[in-house]
């Protein structure tokens, strides 16, 4: 997928979240490649400047990927944009901490309303045009956090462990088309959304970073990209041995030392 392509190859793609963070260096990194790519986001400001780099190869296309009505509408704008999509990338995601344990349903739903019924909704309005292409690949963008359980990060890590799950049933239905569906585990990566984090993040990468892991891994043909491996192999190896996960790593790393009465 890297260099300037011929214009055989060029990809018809698509970016939620893309108006910042990794979403919006892989723009970037595939417009500077000559692929024609729809970006989205929430707030058309962030994409419309976005778009000034490469107007001819980028069309905005703002929605909510949490909101049913505003994906269908965009499911129905990309039809008149384009006629297939060969590339999906779905980025938008949301991170809320558990403070105190106080268990809020409605801050689980908030994040499980973008980080996972958001790509659900994506690749529903998606998967049409993707069947029309030769070689379609759908890309959900999780997190190392779901490999093992973080302190604080019970909505987020839940919501990222749903959608590795659903990526793989998703691969498992469609084993027999030609659909490749992608989970990306990105590590810290310093976005508008890690910037509030109030806490150490090893092994922090650029967006750009980013991007360049996530297209080499589709260029390689891997169905799960794991970056950085310095912090990705020390958490799957600690998934494994997960005893020694909670008993000497997690009580350096939470906040809470006692619950709250009720």
């Amino acid at each position: 997928m890297r260099g300037i392509p011929a214009a055989a190859d060029r990809k018809n793609i698509w970016i939620t979240g893309a108006s910042s963070g990794i979403g919006g260096a892989l723009v970037q990194q595939l417009v500077n490649d000559g692929h024609f790519v729809i970006i989205s986001g929430r707030s058309p400001e962030p994409l419309l400047e976005l778009q000034k780099a490469a107007p001819k190869l980028t069309k905005v296309l703002t929605c909510d990927v949490g909101d049913d009505a505003s994906m269908a509408q965009a499911g129905r704008e990309i039809t008149e944009i384009i006629d297939q999509l060969d590339l999906v990338i779905a980025c938008a995601g949301t991170c809320e901490y558990e403070d105190d344990l106080s268990l809020k349903v409605d801050m689980y739903r908030r994040v499980f309303n973008t980080n996972f019924f958001g790509v659900v909704n994506t690749l529903h309005q998606a998967l049409p045009l993707l069947m029309r292409s030769r070689e379609p690949v759908f890309v959900a963008v999780g997190s190392l956090s779901s490999l093992v359980g973080f302190p604080r990060a019970e909505a987020y890590g839940a919501s990222k462990a749903a959608l590795g799950y659903f990526i793989d049933a998703v691969r498992a239905d469609t084993a027999q088309t030609n659909l490749r569906t992608v989970l990306v585990r990105p590590g810290f990566v310093d976005t508008p959304l890690t910037k509030t984090n109030d806490f150490n993040m090893p092994f922090l990468m650029t967006p750009a970073q980013a991007a360049n892991r996530i297209l080499q891994g589709l260029a390689d043909k891997r169905s799960v990209i794991d970056f950085p491996r310095r912090l990705s192999w020390p958490l799957k190896l600690l998934s494994v041995f997960r005893p020694v996960w909670f008993r000497l790593c997690a009580p350096r790393m939470t906040r809470i030392k006692k619950l709250r009465k009720t």
